[in-house]
Parts: structure tokens; sequence; C-alpha cells
């Protein structure tokens, strides 16, 4: 932990000193490729040591696969043999090594790029495949239409900005920023003309930078004081079970699994700035002429915190993943799109059993949640008091919710994972299985979006300052996604 945390230090300092020095009016992107990736494998080679191999000989087979196999099949083999590597190197490692101990933890930069493998390999595939015609807007606009150099490839993904903690971004985008033309491109789509300007207008990560880092500080205070003092392990006492009553056991285990966040929040966060400190993440500007740099965010803490569903909760949290998700297994799908999602993001997360029980109880949740929302929600929301009190309440119930559904992914193992869902009888189980007995999950379908975008009362200003940054499967992290009539020419534009 302390290595990843001084090496993505070094990484937010390189990053201001390769847009300072390095920036694309100055620099070639030859030079700015090898820079970015002799850094990233040096700070690999650093926190993982000779483990950083597995990134090398992943990133270099999965391109060897693309070139020998041609772009008709290539998405499906990068597939099999990325996923397949990471699964090896997961078992691996928990069954090898010590079960739960993180000290090799080498996997998790390997998930990200497993990511980028994926990705790239199908828009390639979309790119110089498909036809235009069957593509959707998404696809159309991250389709990548020449084969990248290797160099191209191992910079995209082994990069310094990205190696240790991602996000996951597109490759188009990426391509875009190392080659100078993001800000010109961003600036054609918020002025809404291509000849623009301001095409050498180049806007400081400066601000973005410092409320991330900001963010980060507190978040790391919040998980060396108050997180240690939470465990997670403690729901399970033998004393705390015997002794405690339901209410406590149930705000104690709100209380430990919101503790148990922040470390996400400073991971997150800081690989989003180091992204932006190195002048990546621009997506343009908001209606107030407002800078935005979360094009490749990964979270959005306000609307975690203050969610008042399992879907506002997902899709705020971990975002890149869940669109990387959508794009290759969700959307290209031809049976059960859901249950193949559901497989594939049980899969990439690894192979302690604990994840495997909490996307289980998350499906049987999230049908429950959207049942009783299409079911009941229509009723609660014409009066503001009437609409206040069923948000408070769809709060506290969606928080315990999340809480109850992530324990396992905490404790990792079998026992105490049904240890903990034993001592409370299953009851948020049983409850959703008679939810969905009781309420026919698609009894109004057709109403529910009439009532979709109505928010908590506690949150409606905040969604007006962020309207633009929400988050959902219909979305990309492309910037050509947030508008869809300005497709076309946000495409030309790139080319």
């Amino acid at each position: 932990q302390v290595n990843f945390v001084v090496c993505q230090l070094f990484a937010l300092l390189a990053a201001v000193w390769f847009r300072t020095y390095l920036h694309s009016s100055k620099t070639s992107p030859f030079i700015r490729h090898v820079v970015a990736t002799l850094l990233g494998l040096y700070l690999a080679l650093f926190c993982f040591g000779w483990y950083a191999l597995h990134f090398v000989i992943q990133s270099g087979i999965s391109y060897y696969i693309m070139i020998i196999t041609g772009v008709e099949n290539m998405h499906k083999y990068c597939f099999v043999f990325a996923l397949g590597y990471l699964t090896v190197c997961q078992i691996t490692r928990v069954y090898i090594f010590d079960y739960g101990q993180y000290s090799a933890d080498f996997s998790g930069p390997m998930m990200i790029i497993t990511q980028k493998i994926t990705s790239l390999a199908f828009e390639i595939h979309d790119g110089m495949f498909r036809k235009n015609e069957d593509l959707t807007p998404s696809q159309r606009c991250l389709a990548v239409r020449r084969m990248p150099s290797l160099l191209e490839y191992l910079s995209y993904n082994c990069n310094f900005m990205g190696i240790l903690a991602g996000p996951l971004c597109s490759y188009k985008d990426y391509i875009t920023f190392i080659e100078g033309r993001s800000y010109q491109l961003q600036q054609s789509e918020a002025n809404g003309k291509e000849d623009t300007k301001y095409e050498q207008t180049d806007p400081s990560p400066n601000i973005a930078v410092a409320q991330k880092l900001l963010i980060c500080g507190l978040s790391l205070l919040f998980h060396m004081t108050i997180t240690k003092t939470l465990p997670v392990e403690y729901n399970i006492d033998d004393n705390f079970r015997a002794t405690a009553s339901w209410p406590v056991r149930f705000f104690y285990l709100y209380m430990s699994l919101m503790a148990a966040r922040p470390k996400y929040y400073f991971a997150w966060t800081l690989a989003d700035a180091i992204n932006n400190a190195a002048g990546f993440g621009f997506r343009g500007y908001d209606k107030n002429g407002v800078t935005r740099w979360d094009l490749i965010s990964n979270l959005r803490i306000q609307q975690i915190e203050f969610s008042t569903s399992f879907k506002m909760f997902l899709d705020n949290w971990n975002i890149q993943t869940a669109l990387w998700l959508k794009r290759v297994c969700y959307e290209r799908a031809t049976f059960s799109p859901t249950i193949q999602t559901f497989i594939l993001s049980a899969i990439w997360h690894g192979v302690y059993p604990g994840y495997y029980l909490t996307f289980l109880t998350g499906v049987l949740m999230t049908l429950a949640a959207r049942a009783v929302r299409n079911n009941i929600r229509h009723y609660f929301v014409e009066s503001p008091a009437v609409k206040l009190c069923y948000d408070i309440i769809t709060w506290m119930a969606t928080q315990v919710a999340i809480s109850y559904t992530v324990v396992p992914f905490v404790l990792l193992s079998v026992k105490p994972s049904f240890t903990f869902y034993s001592s409370c009888y299953f009851c948020l189980h049983v409850a959703s299985i008679l939810v969905l007995l009781v309420f026919p999950l698609k009894r109004t379908q057709k109403g529910s979006k009439k009532h979709e975008s109505i928010q908590p009362v506690w949150s409606k200003k905040l969604e007006e300052e962020n309207l633009l940054q929400k988050n959902s499967y219909s979305t990309t992290n492309n910037s050509c996604s947030q508008k869809q009539e300005i497709t076309c020419r946000y495409q030309a534009l790139k080319q």
C-alpha cells in the first residue's frame, strides 16, 4: 500500500512535468508515447517487482493475436485470452500465495489492462470490419479505423497515468490526447461550430486537480482514522451478534461499510487527478462555460452517499467498468444480456467466493428494488412533503441494502459471509423474494420513465448543477455520447 501511494504521488509529479515539458505543442507523439510507456513500466516494476512482467506479457500476446487473426475474429480471441490470463493470475495469487493477502496484488492493474485490451479489440473490429450502418452511435464514435502500432498499443495499456489504478479510457480519447487534438475537438463541441477560434486554447486543469487532491486528502484521513475503528469484521463478532439489538446492528452495518468506501474514493480520485494533471480528461464546458475534467472519472461521491436506489448507486460507482461491461457484453449479447453481463463482471473481479455471493445478492436486490420503484413510487411523488418522506425512507433502505449486499465482497470467504447472513436470518434475501412474488416486475414499466428523472429533494440542486454529468448504461465516456446531435461532426473532426 505504501508503494502504491508513493508511486501514485510520483506519477502525479511526473504528470505535471509531462504536461509542462512534453506538451504536444513542443514534442512529437512518438516521444510522448515512449516516455509515458517507460515511466509506466518503471512504476509497475517499483510497485510490484517482477510481477510487472505480466503486464507486458499480457499486452504483447494480445497484440500478436490481433495481428495474426485479423479484424474479423480478433475481438473474440483477444477477449478469451485476456480474460483467461487474468483469471489464471488471480487463481495463482489467491490459492498459491497467501489467501486474502495483497502484498503481491499485481492482478489489480491487470484488471484495467484487460479492460483496455478487450475494449480496443472490439473497437478495431467495429471500425475495420463491421459496416458503419450496423453500429450504434456510441460504437460508431469509438470505432478505430486503423491498426495501432506496437508502441501506441503499449502506451495505451501501460502509460504511467493509468497503469496502477486506471481508470479505463477509450483508445481514441487517449490517442487524441497524446497527439494534442483533444482541446480543439472538445472546444468545437462546446461552441457548436467546427472552425472555432479557440482551437489553440489549452485549459488549465489546476483547479480540478486541486479539488480532487483535497478529496483524496480527506478520504485518506477518514480511512486512517475512522475506518480502523469500524471494522467490517465486527459485524460477525459473536458477542456483538448476541448482545446488540437489531437497530444497533444495522446501524453499525451501515457505518462500517460506509467507512470502507473512502479507500476507493482515494485511489480512484487520485488516479483521475493524475490524468488531469497530465492534461488528459478534459470533456469540454458545461452550460455556464466552466471547464469539465470528468471524461474518465470513476465515481461521483455525493450521488453515491445520497443514492435512493440501487440503480443510482451503481450508476455512480466504478463508472468506467460499468461502461466497459455495457460496451463489450451487454450491447453485443445475442441472448440474456443481463445474465451474461453479470457472469462477465463476476469473472473479471476475481476468484474469491465472496465476490460471487455479492453479485448474486446484488441481482436479487436490484430486481426487488426495481419492482418496488415501478409499482409504488408514483404514489409518493405528488406532494413535496410525502416525496421527502419517501426519499428519506428509500435512502435508508438503499444504504442498508447496499451494505448488506457487499459484506461478502469485503470478507472474501464463504464461511464468514454465511455467518453474517445467517445471523441476519437472510432477512433481505427473503424480503427481496417476497417483493418479487408480490409485485409484478413489469407492471408499470411504461409509466416508470415519467418519474425516472425525479431526484431526492436534498439532491435536486446538486443534480441541476451536474445535469450533463449524469451517467447511465446508455452513455459512454466519450464526449460525443453527451450530445447525440453532433455525433457525425465529432467523428469527422477526429478523422
